[in-house]
């Protein structure tokens, strides 16, 4: 019997990064990789195998399906929600088109290997919609079903795709004449939006935190596209990546649902702002709003409940936000851009 692999698409992205190299330092399964770019060099040295195309392209998959058993699958590659509102129908084929076929991959591997396959899927903030600034400031925390009435492709696509994830779960072929002997593990975890030190931002609504700290960080001014008063819930790259590992390891008895929040601290954007130039003396950040982007944002919790997280599967953030700064973005950016 062939070892099992870990697979993971969009791996060139932000939390590809960061996954990839806990993943490696492990140890535990070779990894694969699909993406339609290279990773970079010292990432491709982490991976038994690259594959580049697009995981709308079938030919990629049943290629790994042909030569490979897989037992868990992190389904990172999306077209993000900025993007996404300039080509809706590209966002929806990569986006719910992508995820799809992803599903109906792990499900052919489960029947075909006889491995369980779980499949860990990063949803968003994207996925609510609050009608709103007062619905906003009266909501409080949200929990996972409340609002769940997005404005944007992408949050509709991650809503449909959390949807499609229960369907392949636990309701697979329910019509069928043949038993489906075993379904798709699917486990999501709604993310906020997430800060790397170590990755651009490249394409999300919630990007002017990075955004901000990476410019300056540069020596740039930076116009941030929201109002200092915006609030919503952030997290540190290292804390995304635990959650997708800790969320994958937990035992499928312990799981009370498939979609679980998880945040952090949920500073306004002055808040951030204040940080910056706390650590950058002297920078230059002013708040020009795009009234789009920011009528965006403003349907998105101030902040989100992850008790079911922390209750199944001991979620716990290491870092809060003064942490988050003192010892993860800000030494990290530092060193980088001091190269």
């Amino acid at each position: 019997m062939r070892k099992p692999v870990v697979l993971i698409t969009g791996a060139s992205g932000e939390i590809g990064h960061g996954l990839i190299t806990r993943l490696a330092a492990d140890g535990s399964r070779p990894i694969l990789t699909v993406d339609l770019k290279p990773l970079d060099a010292e990432q491709g040295r982490l991976v038994a195998r690259e594959f580049i195309g697009s995981i709308l392209d079938r030919t990629v998959l049943e290629r790994i399906l042909s030569e490979f058993e897989i037992d868990l699958i992190f389904h990172l590659a999306a077209l993000l929600s900025t993007r996404g509102e300039f080509t809706p129908v590209t966002a929806h084929q990569v986006n719910v088109a992508g995820t799809l076929h992803l599903l109906e991959f792990a499900q052919n591997e489960r029947q075909s290997h006889g491995r369980p396959v779980t499949f860990l899927y990063p949803s968003s903030i994207a996925a609510y919609g609050l009608p709103d600034l007062a619905t906003k400031s009266r909501a409080g925390k949200v929990k996972e079903d409340d609002f769940n009435l997005p404005t944007t492709m992408y949050g509709c696509n991650k809503l449909y795709a959390e949807h499609l994830g229960r369907y392949y779960s636990r309701h697979y072929k329910q019509l069928s004449s043949e038993t489906v002997s075993a379904r798709v593990d699917f486990r999501c975890v709604r993310f906020p939006g997430l800060i790397s030190a170590v990755t651009m931002p490249s394409g999300g609504t919630s990007d002017y935190a990075p955004e901000m700290i990476h410019e300056v960080a540069q020596g740039h001014p930076y116009a941030c596209f929201v109002r200092e008063d915006t609030r919503i819930p952030f997290m540190a790259m290292p804390d995304a990546v635990e959650a997708l590992l800790r969320l994958a390891a937990a035992p499928a008895g312990a799981l009370t649902r498939q979609v679980y929040n998880v945040g952090a601290f949920n500073p306004s954007a002055g808040e951030i702002r204040d940080l910056v130039l706390e650590a950058f003396p002297g920078a230059r950040v002013t708040f020009e709003p795009d009234l789009k982007r920011q009528g965006i944002v403003d349907t998105w919790p101030a902040d989100v409940d992850d008790s079911a997280a922390a209750r199944d599967w001991g979620y716990s953030p290491r870092f809060d936000l003064e942490r988050a700064f003192a010892d993860y973005l800000i030494p990290t950016i530092r060193k980088q851009y001091q190269r």
